[in-house]
């Protein structure tokens, strides 16, 4: 079921899949389009849960059962500013092991729109990463595939069911036929040879980016994603290294305090297929000059 974007598509799913007796329970790195949907829906009972926490997830299913007949599990499949991912298979099993204690199942969401084309195998996200299956995904033709966009994926009735109540998708206007056309040519890419190449030469930049940084002494957080961040932890150092790269021609995301607490403010590097070990290079040495 496509939308006009991936941030119209949470907007208008989230709130169609809550009811007066939903609990929805969510990550605290969510991605924005996630919390404002959690706002549009208005659910009974909300829980912002710990980044990751799966015994914080366990504990308010376990609290939210009693007087709830759904659970609504959401998350982002990779996490847009950090570039680390939900483990899913334990978000699932977890949600499945507590399924019976709602009469009406606990479900799982997952906007992968940063995974999707980037991650598994064959680019099919942090669903192939993991080894399972969300209830409900959201993800977009806009990243990866380059095109414009959103999608949700589920089953025949919840995809009956959103196309008469999701306002976001009866009253907006769908992508055009040329964006339909080239978002199935960038899937037919991702699925050939040429694909294959693209992602394994994704995955050997972010490596050598990811050891490089901590070769020069930077602290990060590393794992497969092309999202490569910087934990700096200090809002003056943020901008100083930001201005110094964007100096060399060097792109990159500060965040700093306010945008981010006191102590988790970082630069956020992001790497694609068509990087070379020569631009990689090129970024490492300005990091080595960096104030």
């Amino acid at each position: 079921m496509l939308f006009s974007s991936a941030y119209a598509a949470v907007m208008g799913v989230l709130p169609a899949l809550v009811s007066e007796k939903t609990a929805v329970l969510s990550d605290a790195l969510n991605h924005n389009c996630i919390i404002n949907a959690i706002r549009l829906a208005r659910p009974p009972q909300v829980r912002v849960l710990p980044h990751l926490d799966r015994v914080a997830l366990e504990a308010a299913l376990e609290q939210v059962s009693d007087g709830c007949r759904s659970a609504l599990v959401v998350t982002d499949g990779v996490f847009s500013m950090r570039g680390d991912f939900a483990p899913l298979d334990r978000v699932v099993a977890l949600a499945r092991a507590w399924d019976a204690h709602f009469s009406e199942n606990a479900v799982v969401m997952v906007d992968d729109s940063h995974g999707v084309g980037a991650l598994g195998s064959t680019g099919r996200g942090t669903e192939e990463l993991t080894g399972a299956k969300a209830d409900v995904l959201v993800a977009t033709l806009g990243k990866a595939l380059g095109v414009n966009g959103g999608y949700v994926v589920g089953s025949r009735t919840l995809i009956e069911y959103l196309r008469e109540v999701s306002p976001f998708y009866v009253y907006s206007n769908p992508i055009t036929p040329g964006e339909a056309a080239a978002a199935v040519a960038a899937l037919a890419v991702l699925d050939s040879g040429t694909g294959q190449g693209l992602l394994a030469q994704l995955r050997a930049m972010t490596t050598r980016f990811e050891r490089g940084i901590v070769a020069r002494g930077f602290e990060t957080l590393p794992g497969p994603h092309p999202v490569v961040p910087i934990l700096v932890r200090d809002t003056e150092r943020t901008n100083a290294i930001v201005a110094h790269l964007r100096a060399r021609g060097i792109l990159a995301t500060g965040l700093a305090y306010p945008v981010v607490p006191r102590g988790e403010e970082e630069i956020r590097f992001q790497l694609s297929a068509d990087h070379t070990e020569s631009d990689v290079d090129q970024v490492l040495l300005a990091l080595e000059e960096a104030p």
